[in-house]
């Protein structure tokens, strides 16, 4: 009898244990299947610090939920020069740097055309949803994937990807070649969400219907201070010397009746400069997640969305700005509302976000001037009047440089030809001409970037932007703080970091809790997301996955 209780005993636990087993080998079998949405967030814009300076305004459900249910990277960097909106969006969603991917700037000098050419421009595409060239666009000028990219392949083409950005950059560059979609917000008159013939032929109903119902003309309303203006400790005056505000208002100061402003500061255009830009954005990020039934079966989708009003604000208004503060609170509301909507879509727990920024930006030089701190503006003309005079000294001629833009100095190669130059002698001797020059703080040749391997420092970070087919002959550092810009509102383009220091959260499916304070760079975002798929990095990537975020 004892032998038969000692079986009994014996096959419950045998079998208790398998059950164990089997829901143990069940659940790790879902917490490793792909997350059936990935969500990459890039705000415009974002220094680091305005998660912390803003970080009591915040509500439970936006930027917070991220930090409180994610993984925090507190020492995320751009790690290469230039730091602005093209170059930073095909930066983080390739995995890679300009020296790569080859979008080095907005707009750069095409050596082979002799034009300024725009880093999404193509003319060989028509415009949908509108007639403006603005509907000329693809991103036929980046040279490598995206994750959004090697996700498509890797599906058979079968996983979706939408890129949603009120700047034609930010929507067009993350999504990748072969995005099924990238939508941009084409303001002026029209007030509508446009696409090129790069992606489709005509708008899908969705988006016909989106432009149809008026949401855009519904934000021509006051733009006045979520919360009491006395309570927005963490910016500087409403009132300053440091602002632009809109025509048709003498000062930068709140409220703002959009709907009055709105003939004199390019109609719809003007939503581009508030925060109701970045709702809007979420608005039809909302309605591409329906319209497309994006994260509705288990092969993975991409959404990528950039907020790009942020950016505009802060060219506007600047980094200390009342208007700044009030843009961040109501876009955490935003984001707040947006997560609940995949939520309920998708699935907690289904899917993954990340959410990051495309650079950061300088406080306005004139603010940093007034509290003593070393700042100010370059006086490119009167440079540019002295250059001119010693090339014409030493070469005879001016023609000897054929283009200065973006920090870079174009030789005319054929001129030099001409004249039997040494390309190097000549590169070497305008280095040393411009290291003269005010505020000029270092230069560089491209031989010098081509031929060494720099491994930290800003030479690092210019080796990691420069480009050798595309990028100039000589390459300008300014002094900290010292830029070419008005002296109203802030802007960004350094290797300093006010420049490359910006957030990076993930949450959602496959994320561990928990933050760091380990330097990570831009170029790991894409990487991690890969290798969290199971799928190819982008084909020119060169950072690492972060393995302690990913569970």
């Amino acid at each position: 009898m004892k032998k038969v209780h000692l079986f009994v005993f014996t096959l419950a636990i045998l079998c208790s244990f398998v059950e164990i087993h089997s829901q143990s080998t069940s659940s790790t079998k879902k917490d490793q299947t792909a997350p059936k949405l990935v969500v990459g967030i890039v705000v415009d814009q974002m220094r680091y610090d305005y998660l912390t300076r803003f970080y009591s305004r915040y509500g439970t459900g936006g930027f917070k939920r991220m930090m409180d249910e994610g993984f925090n990277c507190k020492n995320n960097h751009f790690n290469y020069v230039p730091t602005k909106t093209a170059p930073g969006h095909a930066s983080i969603f390739t995995g890679s740097t300009p020296k790569y991917h080859g979008i080095i700037s907005n707009y750069w000098y095409d050596k082979e055309t002799k034009e300024q050419v725009y880093c999404a421009d193509d003319d060989s595409v028509l415009p949908i949803g509108t007639s403006d060239k603005a509907g000329k666009m693809s991103p036929s000028r980046m040279l490598t994937t995206t994750f959004a990219d090697e996700n498509k392949l890797f599906t058979q083409m079968r996983g979706k990807t939408i890129g949603i950005s009120v700047k034609d950059r930010g929507a067009i560059l993350p999504a990748g070649h072969t995005a099924d979609a990238a939508y941009w917000f084409h303001g002026d008159d029209e007030g509508a969400w446009i696409t090129s013939s790069f992606y489709m032929d005509a708008l899908p109903k969705w988006v016909a219907k989106f432009n149809a119902s008026k949401q855009a003309a519904s934000y021509f309303k006051k733009w006045d201070t979520y919360y009491d203006i006395d309570t927005y400790t963490a910016s500087g005056a409403d009132l300053n010397d440091y602002e632009a505000g809109f025509k048709g208002k003498e000062t930068a100061t709140f409220p703002y009746n959009l709907k009055a402003l709105k003939d004199k500061n390019g109609n719809f255009s003007i939503l581009k400069i508030t925060p109701f830009g970045n709702s809007l954005t979420t608005d039809f990020a909302i309605a591409a997640i329906k319209g497309e039934s994006l994260g509705a079966d288990d092969i993975t989708d991409v959404l990528t969305v950039s907020y790009s009003c942020t950016d505009y604000i802060g060219h506007n208004f600047g980094v200390n700005s009342k208007e700044i503060e009030d843009t961040y609170i109501r876009l955490d509301q935003d984001l707040e509302r947006f997560f609940n909507v995949l939520d309920k879509e998708v699935g907690k727990g289904e899917y993954v976000v990340f959410l990051t920024a495309d650079h950061g930006a300088v406080d306005v030089p004139a603010y940093l001037h007034a509290h003593n701190i070393p700042s100010g503006y370059l006086d490119n003309k009167a440079r540019k009047k002295q250059f001119n005079a010693f090339l014409v000294a030493k070469y005879g001629t001016a023609d000897v440089v054929e283009n200065i833009s973006n920090e870079q100095i174009f030789l005319n190669k054929e001129k030099l030809k001409t004249l039997n130059l040494n390309a190097i002698e000549v590169q070497n001797a305008i280095v040393e001409e411009q290291m003269t020059y005010p505020h000029i703080s270092k230069a560089y040749t491209r031989e010098a970037i081509v031929s060494r391997d720099f491994t930290e420092g800003i030479e690092a970070l210019i080796q990691k932007g420069f480009n050798q087919k595309r990028s100039g002959d000589v390459v300008l550092v300014s002094d900290p703080a010292y830029i070419s810009y008005g002296k109203t509102g802030s802007t960004h383009g350094s290797g300093l970091n006010y420049d490359t220091h910006v957030p990076l959260l993930f949450f959602g499916k496959g994320i561990n809790h928990g933050e760091t304070t380990e330097r990570t760079n831009i170029t790991d975002i894409a990487p991690t997301i890969s290798a969290m798929l199971g799928i190819s990095f982008p084909n020119a990537s060169i950072g690492k996955p972060l393995g302690y975020v990913l569970k």
